[in-house]
């Protein structure tokens, strides 16, 4: 195959006074447009920028089915399939596809897309100058590897997640044995890495101190496409299907599992339940839905909706419909490093938020001027926090647009791409 030792590398960078001319990226995600979900976002949004800078963007992906484990509409499964997204190169793999519930059969979906990408989708990419693989799971960040040397070109990891780390934290993983195999083979994968791209400070630190080189371990957080989300007004029509005229939108979008806390947010209902002027919706699908479904039923809640997942155009008329927007996480120590992409499109979208997490996110809210931070899983204090904002239209327009300017200035997926475009610079350069 052309480039399979990676001969175009000298002719794609050979641009004057030191900086690179056009690079050739590829891409290795086990979520893609059109799932939405912040891997989804982040591949695309950063992807679209890279092509902006002149730059040619493939990305070898599975058919899309997250999280319901259909197919979406205009998709059907085969072995491979090549797709022109928006001036992105889609391979679409095969791989074993579920509802995003149960461990082993969602283990079992991630592990198929390794060989899948492979057999195909790494066969026929265009001479990359560099291969990046995004975890969570380790399974698509080991297939970029194995693409990189086959191309003999540099392998970028990007640390979405601290896996199987979390896992353990939230007592999915119990087996020692198994997590300390888990554990050898993401440390493998980051000492493989040029370069280690995290999404928060405090991914960095931890790899850092578990003994991975300082110099290559780089933090490019989330951010927001700040042109798509930006200000505008609710739709009567959603307004009205949601029966939530006159009423104070409390927002949740997103998973609906065992990662954000939800019940919390339930029980802040229940303490609600009498103020017929707040409603909350929950927006999304996720291995706890059921249960919290069932348990909104049970306690009688009339003052929450829950509503299927929805594209992502219809994700921003939701967040335009909303008077505050939910970023919650559960109370555990590991959640100190997370940072949930969709509190930058709250704040993109004007929209006041109420955070109930700590460590790094917390941080940002507080300095964005446009939130109210509580403790994880405090119902009471969140309870407080809804009907501060419930109470105060004022001070929900101040903040929504603190908020804005905020995002703008330091989360742009535009100016976060650059960054990260030079470390990939950085990577080809030691490389070669």
């Amino acid at each position: 195959m052309p480039g399979a030792r990676g001969d175009n590398v000298h002719d794609a960078l050979d641009g004057t006074d030191g900086h690179p001319g056009k690079m050739n990226i590829a891409l290795y995600s086990h979520y893609f447009v059109p799932e939405i979900g912040a891997p989804s976002a982040r591949v695309y949004d950063t992807a679209m920028n890279w092509i902006g800078m002149g730059d040619q963007v493939e990305v070898v992906t599975c058919f899309p089915n997250h999280p319901t484990g259909q197919i979406h509409d205009g998709y059907r499964s085969s072995r491979h399939a090549l797709e022109e997204l928006d001036g992105i190169r889609v391979h679409r793999q095969w791989t074993y596809i579920t509802p995003n519930k149960g461990l082993f059969k969602k283990t079992l979906g991630h592990l198929s897309f390794v060989p899948s990408a492979a057999l195909t989708g790494s066969r026929q990419l265009r001479a990359p100058n560099v291969i990046i693989g995004t975890s969570p799971t380790l399974f698509a960040a080991q297939a970029a590897a194995f693409a990189a040397r086959r191309y003999r070109v540099p392998f970028v990891m990007e640390v979405r997640d601290l896996w199987p780390g979390i896992f353990v934290e939230l007592g999915v993983l119990k087996s020692r044995v198994l997590i300390g195999l888990l554990e050898r083979w993401e440390m493998s994968l980051y000492k493989q890495a040029h370069r280690v791209v995290t999404v928060t400070e405090r991914f960095r630190e931890n790899l850092i101190e578990r003994g991975i080189a300082a110099n290559k371990v780089v933090t490019i957080t989330n951010g927001a496409d700040t042109d798509f989300w930006t200000e505008s007004q609710a739709r009567d029509d959603l307004r009205e299907k949601m029966q939530v005229e006159g009423k104070v939108v409390v927002l949740y979008i997103g998973a609906h599992g065992i990662s954000q806390g939800l019940r919390a947010i339930l029980k802040a209902a229940e303490r609600l339940r009498s103020r017929s002027d707040i409603v909350f919706l929950f927006v999304g699908e996720g291995a706890d839905k059921e249960a919290l479904v069932a348990f909104a039923a049970e306690r009688g809640l009339h003052n929450v909706r829950f509503v299927d997942p929805v594209g992502k155009s219809e994700v921003r008329d939701f967040y335009a419909l909303a008077d505050v927007g939910l970023v919650p996480l559960r109370d555990i120590a590991g959640f100190d490093a997370f940072i949930p992409s969709k509190m930058f499109e709250f704040l993109a979208m004007n929209r006041p938020v109420l955070g109930s997490v700590r460590g790094e996110a917390a941080e940002i809210l507080e300095r964005s001027g446009a939130a109210i931070v509580v403790k994880p899983e405090d119902d009471e204090a969140i309870a407080a926090g809804v009907v501060s904002f419930a109470e105060d239209s004022a001070r929900r327009v101040a903040m929504g647009g603190a908020g804005r300017k905020f995002v703008c200035k330091e989360y742009s997926r535009t100016a976060l791409a650059a960054r990260y475009r030079q470390v990939l610079e950085a990577a080809v350069a030691e490389h070669r």
